[in-house]
C-alpha cells in the first residue's frame, strides 16, 4: 500500500513505521515523508532509509488554507491509499480533512476522548488520573476527534512528570501505530459512520486495547 507520511519534529513514529517497511512486517511503501520544518529530524530518518522527502513551509503562505492545498497537490502526486500523521504539528482545514476522510489516521499522547490538543500529559497528571495512554484515530474535521481505532493505556505512577510519563507513553505508540498501519493496509481496518470498523465489526469508543496495563 502506498503511504504518505507527514511529520513536523523529530520522527520516531516515522522511524517505527520505516523499521516495519524494511523488515516487511508492514505491507506499505512510503512514497514520501512531507514536512512544514525543513530541521525535522524525521526527514533526515527518511533519507537514511532512502525515502523520498519534501518540505513545504507554513509560513510562506498567507492563510492555512493555502499551505493545505499546497500540501494536498505534493501528497496527490504519490497516489496514496494511506495518509499518516506522525508528529505533524498543524490544525488542518475542513477542506484537507474532507479530501482525505476515510484514509487518514493520526497518533495522539492521550486516551481520546481525553485530553484533545497539547499538553496531555500534564493535564493528566494534574487531574489526578491513574491511568494515561495514547490513541490511533481517524482525521476528521473535529480535532482529535475521529473515530479511535486503537489504544494503549499506561499507569500514572506517583512520582510521574509530564517527560517521564511522555517517555512510557511514546513506548506504547511505537507499538500500536505500525500495528494500526497494518491493519489499514491490509484492508481490515475502514473508518465507519460513527466508528473504527475491524473485519467487519464496528470497535467501541476506545477501538481495540492492543496492549491494556490497566
Amino acid at each position: 500500500m502506498n503511504v504518505v507520511v507527514l511529520i513536523s519534529g523529530g520522527g520516531t513514529n516515522l522511524q517505527a513505521l520505516i523499521d516495519g517497511q524494511l523488515d516487511k512486517t508492514l505491507p506499505i511503501t512510503i512514497q514520501s515523508v512531507i514536512s512544514n520544518k525543513a530541521d525535522a529530524y524525521g526527514l533526515e530518518r527518511a533519507k537514511l532509509a532512502g525515502i523520498n522527502t519534501d518540505v513545504l513551509d507554513h509560513k510562506a503562505f498567507d492563510s492555512r488554507e493555502a499551505f493545505d492545498q499546497a500540501m494536498i497537490k505534493i501528497i496527490d502526486q504519490y497516489k496514496p491509499e494511506l495518509v499518516v500523521l506522525a508528529g505533524f504539528m498543524r490544525i488542518l482545514t475542513p477542506e484537507f480533512t474532507r479530501h482525505y476522510l476515510g484514509r487518514m489516521i493520526n497518533i495522539h499522547p492521550s486516551l481520546l476522548p481525553k485530553y484533545q490538543g497539547l499538553h496531555t500529559h500534564k493535564r493528566a497528571i494534574e487531574a489526578g488520573d491513574k491511568e494515561h495512554g495514547c490513541s490511533v484515530h481517524f482525521v476528521t474535521e473535529e480535532l482529535d476527534g475521529g473515530p479511535v481505532a486503537m489504544q494503549a493505556v499506561v499507569p500514572i505512577e506517583k512520582n510521574d512528570t509530564p517527560e517521564t510519563l511522555a517517555t512510557r507513553v511514546l513506548t506504547q505508540e511505537h507499538i500500536i501505530f505500525p500495528e494500526s498501519v497494518k491493519l489499514f493496509a491490509e484492508k481490515r481496518l475502514t473508518m465507519g459512520e460513527n466508528s473504527s470498523v475491524l473485519d467487519g465489526t464496528a470497535l467501541p469508543a476506545h477501538g481495540l486495547l492492543i496492549n491494556n496495563f490497566k
